[in-house]
C-alpha cells in the first residue's frame, strides 16, 4: 500500500517497503522450537563462515575437527555462550526501544 514503492536497482525492478518500528522487532518468544533451531543454525553458519575466512587451511581443518568432535545434542550450553546470547538479546531490546523513542519524537 502506501508504504511501498516500485523502483529500479542496478537495472532490475524492485519493490521498496518502509519499515515501521514494530516491523523491526524480533519476537523471540513467538518462534517455535523448530524456527528457533533453524535461526540458530543459520546464524551459527554465518559466524562460522566469517571465522573460517580468517584462518589458514590447516587451522580450518583443525577447527572443524574440534567442532565435529564436541557437537552435543543437549541444550546445555556453556555458560559463556548462554551469557553472550542473553546479552545480545538484551542489547537488541534496548536498541529497539531507543529506535521507538526516536521515532516517537520525530513523529510528534
Amino acid at each position: 500500500g502506501g508504504r511501498m514503492r516500485a523502483a529500479r536497482l542496478l537495472g532490475s525492478g524492485v519493490f521498496v517497503r518502509e519499515l515501521l518500528p514494530q516491523d523491526l522487532k524480533l519476537e523471540l518468544e513467538m518462534l517455535t522450537r523448530g524456527e528457533a533451531t533453524e535461526m540458530a543454525a543459520y546464524l551459527a553458519a554465518v559466524v562460522g563462515h566469517a571465522h573460517a575466512r580468517q584462518m589458514s587451511d590447516a587451522q580450518r581443518r583443525d577447527w572443524l575437527k574440534l567442532l565435529r568432535s564436541s557437537h552435543a545434542r543437549s541444550l546445555d550450553a556453556p555458560g559463556w555462550l548462554w551469557n553472550s546470547v542473553v546479552e545480545l538479546v538484551s542489547l537488541h531490546e534496548a536498541a529497539y526501544l531507543e529506535h521507538c523513542r526516536r521515532y516517537a519524537l520525530e513523529a510528534a
